[in-house]
């Protein structure tokens, strides 16, 4: 049955305008991290890392928690405006399969936005005329690692798309957490914020050094929030009137 719930939201995705912020939005920050790596090519001197930090510098913070709220606020806002909640609702599924499906659907768009976001890196460095090993391996795990923060994120969102039926209102939210993420990261703490684990599991800050407190810890805190928020949906769900 979570298979055909996935299946219908990506029928519903299919001829979406969500897909024109996911196609040029990523673009807009890998052009101004390059500028701006450009621009310091004295303090930046490790060719494919410090590119890294400038480019997820505007993606993590700005351009990605935005893309995130915009996902988040359309499949929910597709329940709302055509009154398909009812209808949803009473499908003899469990609450918790109806979000998990729309929690999965979104992470694979943000599977997806990595990958693109990952391709223009690479662009961007080739472009520029960057002449060290390129990290393919150190790309993945930052992509990888950065969709499972981002589904943290992704349930959040949805949980708040749900209460709020306004649809740039939970955008804003999105975007004001991921500058929250910021100054976690600054104080040591991202790690524990749901904002913050994105732009974490992308080594952001400092790419050099793989999630120094270890991948099983952070792994293990992300299945914990996205558990928490799937569970937090689906009571949503069950108890109040959509």
């Amino acid at each position: 049955m979570l298979f055909k719930l996935i299946r219908a939201e990506r029928m519903k995705l299919k001829r979406s305008p969500v897909w024109i912020a996911f196609i040029l939005m990523p673009i807009v920050p890998a052009v101004m991290g390059t500028i701006n790596y450009l621009g310091n090519l004295d303090l930046l001197n490790s060719e494919w890392y410090s590119l890294w930090t400038q480019h997820t510098l505007f993606t993590c913070y700005f351009f990605l928690p935005i893309m995130v709220g915009i996902y988040c606020s359309y499949i929910m806002r597709l329940e709302q405006n055509n009154h398909n909640w009812n209808k949803t609702l009473t499908m003899p599924v469990p609450k918790s399969a109806v979000f998990a499906a729309k929690l999965i659907i979104t992470a694979f768009m943000i599977l997806i936005s990595e990958i693109w976001i990952g391709i223009l890196f690479i662009l961007s460095g080739k472009a520029i005329g960057m002449s060290g090993a390129l990290p393919l391996k150190d790309i993945a795990v930052w992509c990888l690692f950065g969709t499972l923060g981002g589904t943290v994120m992704a349930a959040v969102q949805l949980v708040i798309s749900m209460l709020i039926k306004s649809f740039a209102l939970p955008i804003g939210i999105a975007l004001a957490g991921g500058i929250s993420g910021m100054v976690f990261l600054a104080k040591d703490l991202g790690h524990i914020w749901p904002y913050s684990l994105m732009a974490y599991g992308m080594n952001s800050n400092s790419p050099q050094q793989m999630l120094e407190s270890g991948y099983v810890p952070f792994i293990l805190i992300c299945i914990g929030y996205i558990s928490l928020f799937t569970i937090a949906g689906s009571v949503i769900m069950s108890k109040r009137e959509m």
